[in-house]
């Protein structure tokens, strides 16, 4: 069931591969943004993950035709899953005059998209906006600490643990 704070949906039915294969795919976009959401279906190497792109172009052009003011960028994925259906049973023959049966599965696919709230402008709690000329400084300050004294250290490790022919020893020094 579909709540009722979605801006859009759309369902893809019949959808020639199993439920289990296509939850995979699934898991991977739930609660992200539309756009990050295109972007992991474009590079992930599933054969179902075309179909689910042209899901979600679907669902973003019910949200637009839907409401006219929806911001696209602001739209994430809220709600989506995956049902059973039906099965087209085929028959593969066997040897000495048997026959396998062989379950060609399908699915149902609905995907629901909501909208963010806005977000504020972070504040600080002094009521003065963070400049960002202040806060590089301390960055690379922290950063300058972090990474101090790091190649002189691990190069001794290194050369410790090597024995007499250059490679690591296990455990004799």
């Amino acid at each position: 069931m579909l709540p009722q704070d979605l801006v859009a949906s759309a369902r893809l039915r019949y959808l020639g591969t199993s439920a289990q294969k296509t939850r995979l795919v699934v898991d991977l976009i739930r609660g992200k943004d539309v756009g990050e959401a295109a972007a992991t279906l474009r590079f992930t190497k599933k054969a179902v993950a075309r179909d689910l792109a042209r899901l979600l172009d679907s669902v973003v052009a019910n949200a637009r035709q839907k409401r006219q003011d929806v911001d696209v960028d602001r739209l994430y994925v809220s709600t989506v899953f995956v049902d059973g259906g039906p099965s087209l049973k085929r028959i593969q023959p066997a040897p000495m005059g048997r026959a396998f049966r062989i379950l060609k599965r399908m699915c149902h696919v609905t995907i629901g998209v909501g909208e963010r709230a806005a977000a504020a402008p972070p504040v600080r709690r002094d009521g003065e906006d963070e400049s960002p000329r202040r806060a590089a400084p301390a960055a690379q300050t922290a950063r300058r600490r972090r990474t101090a004294g790091v190649d002189k250290t691990g190069a001794k490790a290194a050369a410790k643990s090597r024995g007499r022919r250059g490679r690591a020893t296990r455990g004799k020094t």
